[in-house]
Formats: structure tokens, sequence, C-alpha cells
């Protein structure tokens, strides 16, 4: 595949290396110091988003209006979801969005809804989701820590939504971010009753896996309209 990569930050480099481990041609490299270009855009079979949460929404309406497949890992636009999946449909164009692309971390996302669906009847315990990642990442609570909350809150009958501070609100879920030097990032969802504690956690050691899976999207995207997920890569 001849692959157009928008945001060329330290995750942007390693979805290069992985996507020339599997012998792919990377044909642009596109961030704040080389503007996206949709002549050059033109020429990729598919383009792989990763860069600013306030750049990401222009650039996936970019790929989609030069027919250009988009796998889009940047967070913080999916209220514009909807409207992206119009412009999908119209331009007959799949896009593949994905708040983790890791594998490890979609095996941890169908744990937690197991988890919380159990927990579900033990009100005694108190849930709390904690991320970290490395001082660099721009948004808070992070794109993959959303996703836990909204999997517990479906499951939890007593939660409504999720806040990014400590809570005593019952129908609140609080996440908690911590920002550290060298970490690719840390997931923990734990419930706390006054006798034990229940966790589960998914630690990345390094962006390998991120990339890898970012790749295998892009693999899979081509020749697709429509929005698709990391449940329909791994067919969960």
């Amino acid at each position: 595949m001849k692959i157009a990569l928008i945001g060329y930050g330290k995750m942007g480099r390693a979805i290069e290396e992985a996507a020339m481990q599997r012998n792919h041609e990377i044909i642009a490299r596109f961030d704040s110091k080389h503007k996206l270009d949709e002549e050059i855009l033109e020429l990729a079979d598919v383009a792989i988003e990763f860069s600013r949460p306030e750049l990401a929404l222009d650039h996936i309406h970019a790929c989609l209006e030069n027919k250009i497949p988009v796998v889009v890992g940047t967070t913080g636009w999916y209220e514009d979801l909807k409207e992206v999946e119009k412009a999908s449909k119209k331009n007959k164009t799949g896009v593949f969005h994905a708040t983790n692309f890791s594998l490890g971390v979609n095996l941890f996302f169908q744990m937690n809804r197991k988890l919380a669906k159990l927990m579900n009847k033990h009100l005694e315990y108190a849930v709390k989701i904690e991320e970290i990642h490395h001082t660099q990442k721009l948004d808070a609570p992070s794109g993959t820590a959303i996703t836990l909350a909204e999997h517990v809150i479906k499951k939890l009958d007593d939660k409504e939504t999720w806040v990014n501070h400590e809570s005593q609100n019952p129908e609140e879920l609080t996440i908690i971010s911590k920002r550290i030097e060298n970490v690719p990032g840390t997931h923990t969802v734990s419930y706390t009753s006054a006798v034990d504690s229940i966790e589960v956690t998914h630690t990345a050691f390094n962006r390998k896996g991120f990339a890898e899976g970012a790749v295998l999207a892009a693999e899979y995207l081509v020749g697709k309209t429509g929005i698709h997920t990391m449940d329909d890569l791994l067919k969960f």
C-alpha cells in the first residue's frame, strides 16, 4: 500500500517503521512543518491520521473529499462523528477510528465490559478509572479512558456520566488523569469496597503495539466504505 501519514511525531514515526516492516510505502509525511497537500494526498491508497484534536476533523474531511480512506487515531473530535459518517457515505470512502489500536487494549476493553456486568450487582464496590500517559499527550482524559468509562456506564445502573476529577457523586464515574515523563500508557479500572479491591490494568511498554494495530487497520480499510472500528477488525 501507499500510505500518507498525517501527523509525524513519535507515533507517526512508529507507524512508519511498522508499515515499512510490512512492505508498505510511505509516500507522504504531513506535520506542523509540512502542511496537508491534497495533490500529494491523492497518490495514497490510505491515510493514517495521528495529529492534534483541533486538526483531526479537517484532515478527515480532506481525505474523504479526495476519496482516500483514513485511519484516525487522534481523539477529541467524536462529537462530530455523525457528521463524519455522513461525509463517509456521501463520498463512498471508509473511515476507521479507534481510541486505541493495541490488540492488548482491545482485549482489555472486552474484559472491562464483562467485569462491569458482574459488578453491577455489587454496589458496595466503588468504581474508578486511572490513566497515566507521557507529558506530551495533549488530551485528558485519554480516549482509551473515555472508552473504558463509556463501557462501564452502560453496564452499571447507578452511573450516568464520567468526570475527569475525584467525585463522591454516586452517579458520576471518576477518571483520574496523570502525566509522567516517558510513560506510553497505563490504564486501571478498580472496584473498591470497605474490605478489598479488584483491579484490572493494561500497561503499554512502548508504542509498537499501537503502531502495528494502526497499520493492520489501514490494510483492513482499503476498499471498504463507511465507519469501522477495532471491533470490526478483530471480529469481537
